[in-house]
């Protein structure tokens, strides 16, 4: 990447995770004597200019300016004019993220312009390029009113397609998504960039991209806009599409008659399953039971009835949440199972069994068509019903011959893929995510479909209407049944996919028997070091019961759920912090809190480690009658097994126990906010992208 000397600044630049994966083995030079900020060579190679130098933002702007113009002219030598736009919009968009402020003065006059939600008119074009011809390689052309024109009349097809992967990664979901330009980190609590200084433990909930899975999207991005550029956007897109249907059929070892649809969220998923279930032969009404809601997701009980389950869908449709989605029948009946009891502890599997066989039984009686659910896993790792009592519901009707549909949640992804095979020979429908156990980006989810329900999809029944504000038809197998679909491509769902395929691709070379290993020994650290703690209770383990599978990893419970004792509880007792406390200690961990702790306190210096862990969980606890208290999870997900570029060159055994020793500084710190949590209550920190200061110092710590 480098060639003669750099400044220390602009080494400080190139070691940001994000700018050194975009910057690959691109060469990069520093010429004190050029003028211009940068300018890119005939070969492909970066020369930065005195103008580079100042600020750190102002440098990081310029460079990722630089390493977009020199990818997209390689992309499409024949068109430099449009390329040259194409790389400033993306920077200018660069520019208003990196900075955090709307309202920052921008290093370039056209930035303002090139960021606007429209491109910028004909004149305006022609004053910007005399700005951005003199960084092309020479000879550059000189751009007339000809070429401003063809231009103009291009922009408007590829503006909603440019912008940093970063950017366009955080469209195509809900507002949950959306990153606080105050603190960098979207609702989770986490970044679409890569975050290595962060300590991070949440695939329960969500997590920030590594290295490996910003390159996976970032080639997914430059590859769009490939096509784009020449004309084949949409071939483009479709390929993408395709090539993430592909990669997970052959994940999971789906079938050639077999199918899956990509969905933004397992709780779209949930609306999907609804929407094939009322294709069923028969054509009656149905009955959904859902197992544990409270422990998926919060949208689920809505989608199940087929309900909007928020105020906008992925597809940036505002519609009204809670009314019913036009095309699903109003009639549809939702049953919910728990699986605990009113003071948090889990019910008994046969009771669960039970319950969920009574009132499958009592809907098809009542003439319903049952939508069944199994629960694998749920936010604290429990799996439920059995497989016995799946069966035993789903004996076909005596007089219609009529079966239940079955559909697996297994959004967590905890398991193997011989399970998911195991469920689609059952004739199951299986959820799945990239975004929890692989630690892809938040919302890029998928339904696999077995044969039989694949196969509706070419009857001669529509899907109800109003699926249609929620997903194109390229994110289905084809079929007669999608007609009404959109055509379209959700360009932010296919980048977080993609960026989740290079986890899951990465886990997959594990053998089973190592990461059984790799987890085993972890977990067992782990769920020892809370046990000890006296401010901390663990939440009983419940190990999933699942069939026999040599060197079976997925049978260890990779969510390890625990109670905080609250500040101000004091004597012999345990009382946990109620689940609006737990919230703020979720984020306080999160937070670098530097400024608000005493310096002389012992583990000050854990005061700016930053420590994500899973959302906390609504769950009874009998020392806090009357209230929800609210369990935080640490949870072991595919880049614990798999390391991840940081920790290139590490030996496992001492990547593991490095691990281990981070989740002690996270128990750490939560001591550390409780002896201070007073203080920090007055104070109400905010959580953010970077520790305090680190930008005027170095990216990553020493």
């Amino acid at each position: 990447m480098f060639a003669h000397t750099l400044t220390q600044e602009l080494m400080r630049v190139l070691e940001r995770p994000d700018l050194r994966v975009i910057a690959g083995e691109r060469r990069i030079m520093l010429d004190p004597a050029l003028a211009l900020p940068f300018r890119i060579l005939p070969d492909g190679a970066i020369v930065l200019g005195m103008p580079t130098q100042g600020q750190q933002e102002v440098t990081a702007f310029y460079l990722r300016h630089a390493l977009e113009l020199a990818a997209l002219l390689e992309t499409a030598p024949d068109r430099p004019i449009c390329a040259a736009f194409c790389a400033a919009r993306t920077a200018a968009l660069f520019w208003y993220l990196d900075s955090g402020r709307q309202d920052a003065d921008a290093p370039a006059p056209w930035v303002s312009r090139m960021a606007g939600a429209n491109p910028p008119p004909v004149q305006a074009l022609a004053e910007i390029w005399s700005c951005l011809a003199p960084l092309q390689p020479p000879p550059a052309r000189a751009g007339n009113g000809d070429d401003m024109t063809r231009l103009h009349d291009a922009l408007p097809g590829l503006w909603p397609l440019l912008g940093p992967t970063e950017t366009l990664m955080a469209t195509g979901g809900d507002a949950r998504l959306s990153i606080d330009p105050a603190t960098g980190l979207n609702h989770y609590g986490c970044s679409h960039r890569p975050r290595p200084w962060a300590i991070t433990f949440a695939s329960s909930t969500a997590s920030s991209l590594s290295e490996r899975g910003f390159a996976g999207a970032e080639k997914a991005r430059l590859s769009l806009l490939a096509g784009a550029l020449h004309g084949r956007v949409e071939a483009a897109a479709s390929a993408l599409d395709a090539g993430i249907q592909d990669r997970l059929a052959a994940h999971f070892g789906l079938h050639a008659d077999e199918g899956v649809v990509l969905a933004p969220s397992g709780t779209d998923c949930e609306l999907y399953a609804l929407a094939l279930a009322t294709l069923a032969p028969g054509g009656r009404p149905v009955g959904n039971i859902l197992i544990a809601p409270e422990e998926t997701g919060s949208g689920v009980p809505l989608a199940a009835m087929g309900c909007h389950f928020a105020n906008d869908t992925a597809r940036g449709v505002a519609v009204t949440g809670g009314a019913l989605i036009e095309g699903f029948p109003a009639h549809t009946l939702v049953a919910n199972v728990p699986m605990r009891d009113a003071e948090g502890h889990v019910r008994a599997p046969a009771d669960v069994d039970a319950e969920t066989c009574r009132v499958a039984h009592e809907m098809r009686r009542a003439g319903r068509h049952v939508l069944l659910h199994r629960l694998d896993l749920s936010k604290t790792g429990l799996l439920a019903p059995g497989l016995d009592a799946l069966e035993q519901a789903c004996q076909p009707d005596a007089v219609t011959g009529d079966c239940p549909d079955v559909v697996v949640d297994a959004c967590q992804a905890r398991l193997d893929p011989a399970r998911v095979r195991a469920y689609l020979d059952r004739g199951w429908m299986v959820m799945v995510t990239g975004s929890k156990f692989f630690t892809g980006p938040p919302f890029c989810g998928a339904l696999l479909l077995p044969a039989g329900v694949r196969r509706r999809l070419d009857g001669p029944r529509p899907v109800p209407v109003g699926l249609g504000d929620y997903s194109y038809r390229s994110a289905w197998p084809a079929g007669h049944a999608l007609a009404a679909l959109p055509d379209g491509h959700n360009i932010g769902l296919i980048l977080r996919w993609w960026a989740a395929l290079s986890e899951m691709a990465a886990f997959s070379a594990i053998p089973r028997a190592v990461v059984h290993d790799r987890l085993s020994g972890f977990l067992t650290a782990i769920e020892a070091r809370i046990t000890a703690d006296p401010l901390l209770e663990l939440l009983p383990l419940a190990a999933p019961r699942r069939p026999l599978l040599e060197n079976a990893w997925d049978c260890l419970p990779t969510i390890l759920c625990f109670f905080v004792r609250a500040p101000d509880c004091t004597g012999g007792g345990f009382r946990p912090l109620a689940l609006a406390q737990a919230r703020r200690l979720h984020a306080w961990l999160n937070t670098d809190l530097s400024d608000i702790v005493p310096a002389d306190d012992p583990d000050a210096a854990l005061a700016s480690v930053l420590c994500h862990v899973g959302q906390p969980v609504p769950v009874a606890h009998p020392g806090l009658p009357g209230a929800i208290a609210g369990v935080l999870r640490i949870s072991a997900g595919a880049r614990l097994v798999s390391g991840e570029p940081s920790h290139e060159g590490m030996d496992p055994t001492g990547r593991l126990r490095r691990e281990a020793g981070n989740v002690g500084r996270i128990l750490d710190k939560v001591g550390l906010i409780l002896r201070h949590w007073s203080r920090l209550s007055s104070a109400d920190p905010v959580q953010t992208y970077l520790p305090h200061g680190w930008r005027a110092r170095a990216i990553l710590p020493a």
